[in-house]
């Protein structure tokens, strides 16, 4: 189980990064109770930071889970690699950016140390 939570994990600290990604607190200065409810302007300032609470909490919680079944060492490596390799594949398929096949060779590798990781370790 401890597995799926750090995937779980990095699944939230994927959305809790582009929520910092989109956060701006100089649009704060923007809102006011006429503009708050409207979905062009304080939805779009506020969505980020509910996104950034939600996002980071959910992380914590589900990587604590995590590391009281598995070493914190493996437990770390694994949800970094699953979240760069997350962050990588919402690049391309949302914001359409480009990947060559030197960064699909090199996720490659850490993929397999997931998977080197995953079937290796020692659980406590």
């Amino acid at each position: 189980m401890a597995w799926i939570y750090l995937i779980i994990a990095a699944v939230f600290e994927t959305a809790w990064t582009y929520s910092v990604k989109y956060l701006n607190f100089g649009n704060f200065k923007s809102l006011s109770w006429g503009n708050f409810y409207k979905t062009n302007t304080g939805l779009l300032v506020i969505a980020p930071l509910i996104g950034y609470i939600i996002f980071g909490i959910a992380n914590v919680y589900f990587f604590s889970l995590a590391i009281k079944q598995l070493s914190t060492a493996t437990a770390f490596a694994v949800w970094t690699a699953a979240t760069l390799a997350l962050l990588k594949l919402a690049d391309v398929l949302w914001f359409k950016e480009s990947i060559s096949w030197i960064e699909v060779f090199f996720m490659l590798l850490i993929m397999t140390g997931i998977l080197g990781l995953k079937f290796f370790a020692i659980a406590k």
